[in-house]
């Protein structure tokens, strides 16, 4: 009886530290392999993980692989890999590792390059941080934003003064290649008033990084920003993750209370690497090629930008939009236009001119400019964009001679005003104009008229002053 009762001891202890075993920390990792890969994209079986999940590809040569899950089918998991990916072989243990990727924010990210996983770029040492946040960012109650009521100053005139930007706006910059897209964001990130810059380059050359770095930023203005880095030959994955870094970085910034730049060069590339992970897990095209999903993607990186709730800080975003073959129609510039605050639309016949920035002003809008300006102000600039417009309407018969003089008195004066108007567009690179003095160039050329008194709503009368 005696050896009996020890032995159910014995098993009882046994049976204890096998459930405190399967009950700790520790777990069981249920590991799978992988059976296939087609492009970039990784097909595993016999392990679970949810979306968004990180998981290690190792291959029996020691090649070890980071990937995210982007896709699940009946039986198998699909994943993209985040660097490179020669020396996996067919059979590779995919392991779960039960984390989903998180972006590195804070103070200590002043100054400091680096890449889409927010690994240093510029041999300054590594980044010592421990705070995170979702990659993917929190959702934001839309009535808990502050409305934009403060203009920006971002020390371009011809933006300044007609196409005003507000604290807390989103813009998107529509250009082709070559007309001055990189010169005017690096503008704009040397002259606005602002407590950090965050720069995202996303999917562009890599020589434009360093030329970015040391040519438009400067030791100065480095000092307050923060550069995210992803050429175009990293991963799509990478690519995307370091447009949700950089966000992530400036909504940091915004909910310590400080006014964030945030300019992201380029919105298409991005569209562009959802939509090569998206075909690669066959999910089916839809308008020219790009699949539903990047159009949902668009909107939920663009919404995390703008102004926090009351008394908070604001992200005031500039989004470069390329436009293939300078069609305005193009999928993603459409879908970006529907969902800015705005757009500054750079021209290729005014930059083959030598009229920089190219912007072109009919065809460019600021939704928020009625709310930060003064009445006098709209006016100036309604009757600048009047007598612009009225000249490009007719230039085709003006550069002939098939127009006289005389036939129409609108017209005489847009041609005896262009000159002034075209050298008001005009700004060179190295000199800012800033907001007051952009105003006030304006209203040399319209002097500002009064504003119109407010019309008694009928069947209201004023009441009699009080004797």
């Amino acid at each position: 009886m005696q050896l009996g009762a020890e032995r159910q001891q014995i098993w009882a202890e046994r049976l204890r530290r096998y459930q405190d075993r399967l009950g700790g920390d520790r777990g069981l990792v249920v590991e799978g392999r992988l059976t296939r890969m087609v492009g970039l994209t990784l097909e595993a079986i016999g392990c679970r993980a949810v979306i968004g999940g990180q998981c290690d590809v190792v291959s029996s040569n020691g090649t070890h692989i980071e990937s995210e899950v982007v896709g699940f089918g009946e039986d198998s998991l699909y994943l993209m890999p985040t660097g490179d990916i020669h020396g996996l072989e067919q059979g590779a243990r995919v392991i779960p590792t039960g984390r989903v990727c998180e972006a590195v924010v804070g103070e200590h990210l002043l100054g400091r390059v680096i890449d889409g996983a927010g690994k240093p770029l510029d041999n300054l040492g590594p980044i010592h941080n421990d705070e995170r946040r979702p990659l993917t960012g929190t959702s934001f109650n839309p009535l808990a934003r502050t409305p934009i009521r403060e203009p920006l100053d971002v020390g371009v005139r011809a933006i300044n003064s007609l196409l005003s930007v507000g604290r807390g706006q989103r813009l998107g910059l529509f250009a082709g290649s070559g007309v001055g897209k990189s010169v005017l964001l690096g503008m704009m990130t040397r002259y606005t008033n602002a407590d950090v810059t965050v720069v995202g380059l996303i999917g562009e050359r890599g020589r434009e990084v360093k030329e970015f770095v040391e040519n438009i930023l400067g030791k100065e203005g480095l000092k307050r920003a923060v550069v995210v880095a992803v050429p175009a030959d990293n991963p799509p994955l990478r690519r995307m993750h370091g447009a949700m870094l950089a966000t992530s970085i400036a909504e940091s910034f915004r909910d310590q209370g400080k006014h964030v730049l945030l300019l992201m060069d380029s919105l298409t590339r991005y569209a562009q690497a959802q939509r090569e992970i998206a075909l690669a897990i066959h999910e089916p095209p839809a308008t020219k090629g790009y699949p539903p999903s990047v159009f949902a993607k668009l909107p939920q990186l663009v919404e995390r930008a703008g102004n926090g709730d009351k008394g908070g800080g604001s992200i005031t975003a500039f989004y470069t939009v390329l436009t293939e073959g300078d069609d305005q129609n193009d999928p993603i510039a459409d879908a970006a236009r529907a969902i800015l605050d705005g757009h500054i639309v750079l021209s290729r016949q005014l930059a083959d001119a030598g009229h920089y920035p190219a912007i072109d002003i009919e065809a460019s809008i600021s939704r928020a400019m009625n709310d930060i300006t003064s009445y006098s102000h709209q006016d100036a600039a309604r009757s600048f964009k009047h007598l612009y417009s009225l000249y490009q309407q007719n230039r085709d018969l003006i550069s002939v001679g098939a127009y006289e003089s005389g036939s129409d008195e609108q017209i005489d004066v847009a041609i005896s005003a262009m000159p002034a108007l075209n050298e008001f567009l005009r700004q060179d690179m190295h000199t800012p104009v800033t907001l007051a003095q952009s105003l006030e160039d304006l209203e040399t050329l319209f002097p500002a008229e009064p504003e119109p008194e407010a019309e008694m709503p009928a069947g209201l009368s004023l009441p009699n002053p009080v004797e």
